[in-house]
């Protein structure tokens, strides 16, 4: 089952770059996001209900939701949309993707886990795997590459504080289906009131492409995406569910051979194989070392 979420994850976020492009025009970004995460909040809603699952968080889930709907379905959007106004998204890919190592870190600081070395090993692997696959892209960037960095790396946190709250109210037991609803909803009240604050029109783009690539967001990359990777989470933990993050701007490029003309290089294809061998660091089951005890026991009985 893990398989095919950890599979689900990566092939649906790594197709979604496609339907965002899509967005890009007349209407606002705010108010994009906005309508994405307010059709997957209403979906959610809907099937919860149906399911008779609909539940309010109190007390301390409360406040963790809010923060989760702060941190994945507002704030990290956001920083990362303003980053593209001046970085490549090569580079931004690879920022996004240092979260695998940022989760580690950030559950050792706050939860006191341990550093798994093969997860701290396999990222440091991947992480410079994307940065051969996008090295064109980072080569160029240009002199206000360090503010687009500064907002990559806020969303990047952004994105790992959410995982994290994600995890703790995983262990209330309020399952990522719950949560997501509730926290898409403040993302899209959030993302709209800030619209109305600027000024923003209140437009819609009534095309079958901006309304498809909408669609895409909401259900497949909203509904089922997010839910599938908070689930993940609570499973494997954030360090290895984020390991997504760096797989899926490989499935991206391989959309882009296909729908742009990508041409593969040496270093690209160099960085892919490191890609896959960090891959199987993160998840590789970590080794079982018999107590000394034991040993001398079974020393003693040869």
């Amino acid at each position: 089952m893990n398989a095919v979420l950890y599979a689900s994850v990566v092939l649906i976020w790594g197709t979604t770059w496609i339907a965002l492009k899509w967005q890009l025009g007349p209407v606002p970004i705010a108010l994009s996001i906005a309508y994405r995460f307010g059709l997957a909040a209403l979906l959610l809603f809907a099937w919860l209900a149906w399911r008779r699952q609909l539940v309010r968080p109190r007390g301390q889930a409360a406040w963790w939701v809010l923060g989760q709907g702060l941190c994945l379905f507002c704030l990290n959007f956001v920083c990362f949309l303003q980053a593209s106004q001046t970085l490549a998204s090569g580079l931004v890919a690879v920022v996004f993707s240092s979260a695998t190592l940022w989760n580690a870190l950030l559950a050792r600081l706050i939860h006191g886990r341990r550093l798994a070395p093969q997860v701290l090993a396999g990222g440091a692997l991947g992480l410079a795997g994307l940065v051969l696959l996008f090295w064109p892209e980072i080569r160029h960037a240009g002199a206000g590459s360090l503010a687009g960095l500064a907002w990559a790396l806020a969303g990047t946190l952004c994105f790992s504080c959410g995982n994290l709250l994600s995890a703790a109210l995983q262990g209330q037991g309020l399952k990522p289906v719950q949560t997501n609803a509730w926290g898409m909803l403040v993302g899209t009240l959030v993302l709209l009131g800030y619209a109305l604050l600027a000024g923003l029109p209140l437009s819609f783009e009534p095309t079958w492409r901006y309304t498809g690539a909408l669609l895409y967001l909401a259900i497949p990359g909203s509904v089922i995406g997010f839910t599938a990777y908070l689930t993940l989470v609570g499973r494997l933990g954030p360090e290895r569910a984020a390991y997504s993050t760096v797989l899926f701007p490989v499935v991206a490029l391989n959309v882009s051979a296909w729908l742009e003309g990508y041409q593969w290089t040496a270093p690209a294809l160099a960085g892919l194989v490191l890609v896959m061998l960090g891959n199987v660091l993160v998840f590789r089951p970590p080794r079982r070392v018999q107590p000394a005890a034991v040993v001398a026991v079974a020393g003693s009985r040869q």
